[in-house]
């Protein structure tokens, strides 16, 4: 994949004789994550789901390739040729949307064009849309557009771009760590075939450090990096499969260890791929990094001229590991699917009873910096619609964590949060109440609106009734408590003997468990004795 030139006004320009001492000056202080980008698919970490043999997208670039159509695919609207169409790359930071976007472009051999889709204006938009035109008819070469947070395309933006996408001219490429489906223009994505990148495993992200620990181009391979397995292991945990996390964590473990022992040099300088830090800096303090040093040596800068293997060995160990990644962030969105995805999981668990994995999204979701007020509003819903009369003291302890969250705050807040869930998970389930309003609310919308019998209107409406002309003489209210009949002692009381409803309907179907077979024993008994009643009065 190469770049075409920019346009330029003049018949002709001068050759630039400092272009490659400017483009080594820019790449010389490129980040390791950028230097060990992927040159190719077969380089690329992880998502097998889509690029393993047989999968879609290693068909579609397959066929691409083989000729399916000069120069490939254009939008998933329409335009001729080619089998890549259109695509929305969705998943985590650090999965590797960017890069694969690159690779895709570079393998199908296309002009590749990137932009942010909150900073580009229709102008530029309008100048990519000219130049793949121009592109295409001079030497037949087709143009990627990728557009990073496309979830961030307004649609003046998209509407000077839907054309040129329809008609093949250009293949868009976005990338979001949004869900496509709610946060991007729908007409964007009923032109593109959407891909799922997962978070890297941990393997993956070893496979990765180990692959730039060894590169002596782009990583460190011309230095003497031993890296423990347990040092490793903490990077892949802790990056929460973000390979860029990982490499940056890396990067400042090695970078600071050479800041600190003054670092391979060639005639004063780093040797090429090197950034020597301030000791002082903040990085040069995270590193922990060690240099490998007899018993008797003392620190000491290396002179000029000091080649690595001269300098010995940097040890990187579990402790140092964790000094250069700190704190785990945790992935976590507080307005997209990670906030909904978590809450979600935390209400599935308690529903399942499952203390311990309602525990862990609590934390999850209290370590990313989540409202401890929402999360008690999730459980007293829960405790409401999954326990119910089951439990009644469920729905009270769920108001008290409520309470009582909103007058402490965090962080003791957490564990009021942990009791309740843990009290919920454990609890009886009943959603009964939950199926019974919601049938309700399903018949009100769709059938016929039943009318309240008149016993039982208001007294003032009734009188009113039975004082208009050709009124006809309505049933009498039976007071429940004087003119009811009498249960158990394990039943209500007194059963009120009229019909309330006016229609043959049952919401209410309690269960088995736990309170609720008490009221379901209460709501038999009193069907027995309505049932009795209408029998005698017949």
């Amino acid at each position: 994949m190469t770049q075409d030139p920019p346009s330029s006004p003049l018949p002709f320009t001068m050759p630039d004789l400092w272009a490659d001492k400017r483009e080594r000056a820019i790449r010389g202080v490129e980040p390791l994550a950028v230097r060990m980008r992927p040159r190719s698919l077969d380089e690329f970490a992880g998502q097998q789901h889509i690029l393993a043999p047989g999968k879609l997208l290693w068909r579609m670039l397959q066929a691409e390739k083989a000729g399916a159509g000069k120069g490939g695919g254009g939008g998933g609207g329409g335009g001729g040729g080619g089998a890549l169409t259109s695509i929305i790359l969705h998943g985590p930071p650090g999965t590797g949307k960017t890069t694969l976007a690159e690779l895709i472009a570079r393998h199908t051999n296309r002009h590749f064009e990137r932009e942010n889709a909150s900073s580009v204006g229709v102008a530029r938009i309008r100048e990519i849309g000219d130049l793949a035109r121009q592109r295409l008819q001079n030497d037949g070469r087709r143009t990627v557009l990728f557009l990073d947070e496309i979830h961030r395309f307004s649609r003046a933006q998209q509407d000077v771009l839907l054309a040129d996408v329809e008609r093949g001219v250009i293949t868009l490429i976005g990338a979001t760590t949004e869900n496509p489906l709610f946060a991007v223009n729908s007409a964007l994505v009923s032109r593109s075939t959407l891909f799922r990148l997962n978070a890297l495993t941990e393997n993956e992200i070893i496979d990765v450090l180990r692959r730039a620990i060894a590169d002596p181009d782009r990583g460190y391979g011309n230095l003497n990096i031993r890296a423990d397995d347990d040092a490793l292991r903490v990077w892949a945990i802790k990056c929460d499969g973000d390979a860029r996390r990982a490499l940056t964590a890396l990067e400042v473990a090695v970078l600071s260890s050479q800041s600190l022992a003054g670092g391979p040099q060639e005639n004063g300088h780093a040797l090429p791929g090197t950034v020597l830090l301030d000791p002082r800096s903040d990085a040069g303090r995270a590193g922990g990094a060690r240099m490998e040093r007899g018993p008797e040596e003392t620190p000491r800068e290396a002179p000029a001229g000091t080649r690595s293997e001269e300098i010995g060995p940097i040890l990187i160990d579990r402790a140092a590991a964790e000094d250069s990644i700190q704190q785990k962030a945790a992935a976590y969105d507080h307005t997209g699917d990670g906030h909904y995805d978590a809450a979600s999981a935390m209400i599935k668990s308690v529903r399942g009873s499952d203390p311990d994995a309602a525990i862990y999204w609590i934390a999850m979701m209290l370590e990313a910096g989540e409202d401890v007020r929402f999360i008690a509003r999730r459980l007293a819903i829960l405790a409401s619609e999954d326990i119910g009369n089951a439990d009644p003291r469920g729905i009270m302890v769920a108001a008290a964590c409520w309470e009582l969250v909103e007058r402490i705050g965090m962080p003791e807040a957490r564990i009021i949060l942990a009791q309740c869930a843990t009290y919920l998970a454990l609890a009886p389930k009943s959603n009964a109440a939950y199926n019974a309003i919601n049938e309700a609310i399903d018949d009100v919308r769709e059938g016929r609106t039943i009318a309240v019998p008149s016993h039982i209107k208001d007294g003032n409406v009734r009188k009113a009734a039975q004082m208009s002309e050709g009124a006809h003489r309505s049933e009498a209210y039976a007071y429940a408590h004087t003119d009811g009949l009498r249960t158990s002692d394990r039943g209500v009381g007194m059963v009120g003997t009229q019909d309330y409803l006016g229609v043959n309907k049952a919401y209410y179907r309690p269960t088995d468990f736990g309170a609720e077979k008490l009221l379901k024993e209460r709501l038999e008994e009193i069907h027995r004795l309505r049932r009795g009643h209408s029998a005698a009065e017949q």
